[in-house]
C-alpha cells in the first residue's frame, strides 16, 4: 500500500487550506498549479499560485521542493535523518521606480517576516517595450527544513502570507 511522504502530507496541507480560502472564504483566487517529478534528478517541486479578490498587481506562490537525498531518508528510515521539504514563497508584481519601490518591499516583509527572512528581488524587463515597468520576483526562503511537526504552523504562515501581498499591494 502507498504511504505518503512528508513532501505529499505537507502539499496537501498547503492545498487544502488555500483551496478554502478560495473556495469558501472567497479571499483569493487560485491562478496556477505546478506538481512536477523532475526524473534527471528525481526531485519533486509543487507550487500553488494565487491573487487577493481584491488584488491587481501582486501574484503570490507556494513552492515546495524535495529532492531524492530527503525522499530517500524518509523511505530508508535513515538513522539521525529528519524528513522534510524545503518552502519558498515568491511574489511576483510590475514596479515602475525600482529606487523607491524595491526598498520599500524590502521593508514590508522584513516586518512581516523579521530579520531571518532576507527578501531577494530579480528585477527583469522585455527589451524595446515602450514603459519604464519591471517585473520583480521577490524570493523569501526558508533557511531549514519544513517537517511534518510544523504542519501546524501553516495557518498562521498563509496569515503572514496575505498580510505580505495585501501590504505589496499598496507599493
Amino acid at each position: 500500500m502507498f504511504h505518503p511522504t512528508v513532501f505529499d502530507n505537507i502539499k496537501i496541507a498547503f492545498e487544502n487550506q488555500l483551496y478554502d480560502y478560495d473556495n469558501l472564504d472567497g479571499i483569493l483566487v487560485i491562478t496556477d498549479r505546478t506538481d512536477l517529478l523532475n526524473l534527471a534528478l528525481m526531485s519533486r517541486e509543487f507550487s500553488l499560485s494565487f491573487k487577493l479578490t481584491d488584488g491587481r498587481n501582486v501574484t503570490s506562490e507556494v513552492v515546495l521542493l524535495s529532492s531524492v537525498k530527503e525522499l530517500s531518508d524518509e523511505i530508508l528510515e535513515t538513522p539521525g535523518s529528519d524528513p522534510g521539504c524545503g518552502l519558498l514563497l515568491r511574489f511576483y508584481m510590475e514596479i515602475e521606480d525600482v529606487n523607491v519601490q524595491c526598498p520599500a518591499i524590502e521593508d514590508v516583509l522584513s516586518a512581516i517576516w523579521g530579520p531571518d527572512f532576507q527578501p531577494v528581488q530579480s528585477l527583469s524587463y522585455l527589451y524595446g517595450q515602450d514603459s519604464d515597468t519591471y517585473n520583480n520576483c521577490i524570493e523569501l526562503q526558508f533557511k531549514r527544513q519544513i517537517t511534518e511537526d510544523q504542519m501546524e504552523d501553516i495557518p498562521n504562515l498563509l496569515k503572514f502570507l496575505l498580510q505580505s501581498a495585501e501590504e505589496l499591494e499598496d507599493i
